[in-house]
Parts: C-alpha cells; sequence; structure tokens
C-alpha cells in the first residue's frame, strides 16, 4: 500500500498541476475583453490663438478618443469618414501579427477609406504593456487626428515598479494657424519645404504663452506626496522635442510598449512617433510648475521655435488673496534648441528592464543611408521648382525615393497577385559607398523615384545600420517600423564602421522600440526577427520627410502553416 502511494503521488501531483495550468489558461482567456469603437472621422470647429478652423478630428474630439485596453483584448473599431479628404489609422506600435490589413499606411496595407465610407478595424494585442498611441496615416491628417493608446497588464499582472497614484496622458502636438493639408498641398505643388507650425500644444492646448490661450491651459491637479505616471506621447508631426516640468525630477520606467531599468532625469526627449513613460512625485513646496515642451533643432533648417506649457498644480498651494489670482508658475530649465549632447544622453541611457535574447546569427546585415536630397529640374525657374537653387526637396533610403501607389496598395496588390505595383530590388546597401557625413558630392544628392521592397524569409534575422547622411543637412531622422518592435544594438557619431563599432554593441540588454532617432551625423544599429508575415512600412516619422520619399517596405514572405500565415483580408477593406 506505501508503494502504490508512492507511485500515485507524483502523478495526481502533476494531474493538478496540469489542471490548474489549464484553469489559468481558461482564466486568462475569459477575462480578455473585446472593446468595440465608433470613430466617425469628421470637420468641427476648432479654435487656436484666436481663430477657429474647421480641423478634421474623431467624434468631434482633438485630441481624439483615448484607448484603454489590457494585454490580450481585442478592438474592433469602425471608421467612419465623414470628412472631405480619404483617411486611413494606423496603431502606432500595436505589433498586427498576421494581420498587415488592420495595420493603416495608405496605399501600403490598405486603400484609404474615401469619404462617405467606413472600414472596421479588428486586432487582438498580444504580449504588449505601455504606451502606443493611434493616428491618420494618409497624409498630414495626422496633424489632429491623433490620441492616446493605452495597454495595461493583464488583470492580476502588477507594474515592474511602484503603482502610482494616478496616471495622466501628455500627448504633444503641433499646431498650424491654417488648414494643414493646405500647408502639405503648397508644399508639394512648390517643391519647397513646407511651413513650420504656429505652436506646439500639451493634450490640444498651446498654453500660456502663446495668444488667445491661457484660460485653456491644461492643469494637472496633485496631493503633495503622491506619485504619478505620465504616459508622454510625440504626437507632434514634424518635430523632436524636450519636455520637462519644473523642479521635478522623472524617473524614466518605460518607452514605446516596453519596461525600461529605471533612471531619473530633469528633462526628456522624444522624436515624432515616440512614447516615455516616467513617474513624478509630488515632492516640492505647494506651487504651480509649468510642465513645458520644445524643439529639438538637429538640423540646419528652419522650425518652429515657440513653447507650450501646462500646469502642475498642487491642490494645497496658496492663492493669492490680494489680486484674486493664482501664483505664477514656475519655469523649468529645457536645454537649448540644437543640444545634441543632451538628446544623444537621455537616449543612451534607455536599456531594457533585464537580459533580453538578440539574434545571435544574422540572417540579413542591412545598411541604409537614410536623409535628405534635391531633384534636379528641367525648368529650374517654374513655381514647381522653389526648393534650394531652383530644385525639389527629396528624401531617400539607400537613394530609393520611396513612391507610394495609387492603383492598389502594396498588400492588397500582393496578396491578389497583381504585377506592376512594385519591385522587390531594394539595395540592402547604398549603390555607391561615400563619406557619408563629410562633405558628399552633388552629383550623390539627386535620388531615383521608386516602389522598392526588400524580401525577407518567415524567421530570418535581420541587423539594419542607419545611417544618417550629410547631404542638404544632417538631421534626427525618427525611423519607425510597422508591424515589428526591435532591439537597439549600438549608435555613434560618424559613419558607421564595422569593424570598431560592432564590439560595441550592446547585446545584453539593449531597449526594444518601434521607432528610434539617427542622430545627427551619426548611425544606429537595430536587430529583430521577422517573424510577423505581411508588408510592413519603415519610414521616417517626420511627415514632411515621409512626403518626400524617406521610407521603404519589407516584404516578409509567409512561413509554414496557419500561424505563420497572413490570414485573408476583412470582406469591407477599402479598394482603391
Amino acid at each position: 500500500m506505501e508503494l502504490l502511494k508512492l507511485t500515485v503521488k507524483p502523478w495526481s501531483s502533476c494531474l493538478l498541476l496540469g489542471l490548474f495550468v489549464i484553469f489559468a489558461f481558461l482564466a486568462s482567456l475569459s477575462v480578455a475583453e473585446i472593446h468595440y469603437h465608433e470613430f466617425v472621422v469628421q470637420a468641427k470647429p476648432v479654435k487656436r490663438l484666436c481663430r477657429t478652423h474647421n480641423s478634421i478630428t474623431v467624434n468631434g474630439q482633438f485630441p481624439g478618443p483615448t484607448l484603454q485596453v489590457r494585454d490580450g483584448d481585442t478592438l474592433v473599431i469602425k471608421a467612419i469618414n465623414n470628412a472631405q479628404y480619404n483617411v486611413t489609422l494606423h496603431w502606432h506600435g500595436i505589433r498586427q501579427l498576421r494581420n498587415p490589413w488592420a495595420d493603416g499606411p495608405e496605399y501600403v496595407t490598405q486603400c484609404p477609406i474615401r469619404p462617405g465610407q467606413s472600414y472596421t478595424y479588428r486586432f487582438t494585442i498580444k504580449n504588449q504593456e505601455g504606451t502606443l498611441w493611434w493616428h491618420a496615416h494618409s497624409r498630414w491628417l495626422r496633424a489632429t487626428v491623433y490620441g492616446a493608446l493605452i495597454i495595461y497588464p493583464r488583470l492580476g499582472v502588477p507594474y515592474p515598479f511602484p503603482m502610482p497614484k494616478k496616471e495622466i496622458p501628455i500627448l504633444l502636438g503641433e499646431w498650424w494657424d491654417r488648414n494643414p493639408m493646405d500647408v502639405l498641398k503648397l508644399a508639394t505643388f512648390t517643391g519647397a519645404a513646407p511651413n513650420v507650425s504656429d505652436a506646439y500644444t500639451i493634450n490640444g492646448q498651446p498654453g500660456d504663452l502663446y495668444r488667445c490661450s491661457s484660460k485653456e491651459t491644461v492643469r494637472f491637479p496633485v496631493v503633495s506626496g503622491e506619485t504619478i505616471l505620465l504616459r508622454i506621447i510625440n504626437s507632434a508631426l514634424n518635430q523632436e522635442l524636450f519636455f520637462g516640468v519644473a523642479n521635478h525630477k522623472l524617473t524614466v520606467v518605460g518607452v514605446d510598449s516596453s519596461y525600461t531599468k529605471p533612471f531619473t532625469t530633469s528633462v526628456i526627449m522624444l522624436g515624432p512617433g515616440q512614447t516615455t513613460n516616467v513617474l513624478l512625485t509630488a515632492d516640492q513646496a505647494p506651487a504651480r510648475y509649468y510642465m513645458a515642451a520644445h524643439a529639438y533643432n538637429s538640423a540646419n533648417a528652419p522650425f518652429d521655435n515657440t513653447t507650450t506649457t501646462a500646469i502642475l498644480e498642487y491642490k494645497s498651494v496658496p492663492c493669492n488673496a490680494k489680486k484674486g489670482k493664482s501664483s505664477t508658475p514656475i519655469f523649468p530649465q529645457l536645454p537649448g534648441f540644437n543640444d545634441t549632447a543632451t538628446a544623444t544622453a537621455f537616449t543612451a541611457q534607455v536599456k531594457s528592464l533585464s537580459q533580453v535574447k538578440v539574434p545571435t546569427v544574422i540572417d540579413h546585415n542591412l545598411f541604409f543611408t537614410v536623409g535628405l536630397g534635391l531633384i534636379n529640374c528641367t525648368n529650374p525657374n517654374s513655381p514647381r521648382c522653389q526648393g534650394p537653387n531652383g530644385t525639389r526637396f527629396a528624401a531617400s533610403i539607400n537613394n530609393v525615393s520611396f513612391v507610394f501607389p495609387r492603383i492598389n496598395s502594396l498588400m492588397q496588390a500582393y496578396y491578389q497577385g497583381q504585377p506592376g505595383v512594385f519591385t522587390t530590388n531594394f539595395p540592402p546597401v547604398p549603390p555607391v559607398q561615400f563619406d557619408y557625413t563629410g562633405n558628399v558630392s552633388r552629383g550623390l544628392w539627386q535620388p531615383v523615384k521608386r516602389t522598392k521592397l526588400y524580401k525577407l524569409k518567415y524567421g530570418s534575422t535581420v541587423q539594419i545600420v542607419l545611417q544618417d547622411t550629410s547631404i542638404v543637412t544632417i538631421e534626427n531622422h525618427p525611423m519607425h517600423l510597422h508591424g515589428y518592435e526591435f532591439y537597439v544594438v549600438g549608435m555613434g557619431f560618424g559613419n558607421f564602421n564595422p569593424s570598431r563599432d560592432t564590439a560595441k554593441f550592446n547585446l545584453i540588454n539593449p531597449p526594444r522600440r518601434n521607432t528610434i532617432g539617427t542622430p545627427p551625423g551619426g548611425w544606429v544599429a537595430i536587430q529583430f526577427v521577422a517573424n510577423n508575415p505581411g508588408i510592413w512600412l519603415m519610414h521616417c516619422h517626420i511627415d514632411s520627410h515621409l512626403n518626400w520619399g524617406l521610407a521603404m517596405a519589407f516584404l516578409v514572405e509567409n512561413g509554414v502553416g496557419k500561424l505563420q500565415t497572413v490570414q485573408p483580408p476583412p470582406l469591407d477593406l477599402p479598394r482603391c
């Protein structure tokens, strides 16, 4: 009998353990939710800087609605286009596993939603937590069509940092005192750089330093001693931004949809598309403190040099009874507009929370030059050649200036077997080697306009070195890869030297991101595994550069079986 007990006990323990795992799995499935939303894209009067504009909004809101989900949840969002422009929506940073149809970039994974039509985006969050955002991905509608997308951990899973008392989304944006689509239209016609914005905004409001704005300045009440989580999103169209809060330290705990090793700073820098989570403790004397953002300008080019503000307001702050007004807020010290040293030092501090698994063998070792260029005109004095010295501005990767198709989207053409829409001969290295950050011959300034993709087999490992060039100007280009997250294993200034720089790569705890800037006059190296089939755009998230062609796309082939194959397109997928 004793022997029987010895043989049955381990078996019963395994059975109980197995049942526990099954029940835990079923429980995790049962708590996952499906969130249904209706996004009506429409024009609405919005007053800023003393003037009212018919701005394109979602559900009449600017910024648009905040989406709050948990890891494992599904979103079903019906986009109804009641505006006068074609539109698509992109869920920035969501991996969209096997589901490029929900990704959103116009003429890449879908044809645009035409005025009067609709399309339903359906996707599931899988193993992602943190702060992301959504935005229009059709020309410059992103100037006003955007909102936060917050992914909380699964029920019962804590943050890897002390629980904050409350959370505040901070959306940094840009505002034009005119129709942004008209600004783009004029620049596209002339070939010149578009007019810079007239203001920056925090949660849609410019703040105290702009005309007709102080009454609407955003205020965030806090209680002394409490810790709050700021979810900061750079939703600006064209500008990297410095951000800080007067007299308060910020502890960085996450970027994009990944947790990071905590570190404390007084200022952060975000490129367009990037997000940063910081903890702020209200440990200063009760008062009003400005949170503020202004440009980090890494290029030799005009920029909006204004400053947007909001107010962190202690609830116990004393009032100035004599004047009946609140005390003037304290202003933070932000870096200079061209302070590349501070911007670089901040980015370099970001590391993953723990050791990560990066590819040990690289199948595709790619070297991409990224930067601006100029198209020579046959008639330099024409109204359509108003760029430098009678040229038109352009931008490229490996000298290919990306041309978006119009007869069909790339993904639909690929799925349907339609020829003639794209080629798969995107160059893995620059066609000509040169001193990328030196004095570049003017003969190398003009790119070729093509629609070229780079093909990857499912499961292959990829390393890309993104090398900035000094053509026209050096610049920090925030590069965003759709459908993937990647590890940032290295960065530096000057020309990338594989024999010297590869040895310095961080292969232990590199940060995982979906958008990363190229240091101005330098390079950044990223790595990922091509385990998400479909066509995925990679582009500079400065929208004027995207319009000039600073983009390319990867075609990741299907693997083996259903779980490695692109799912069929939805029946309501728009047609061109």
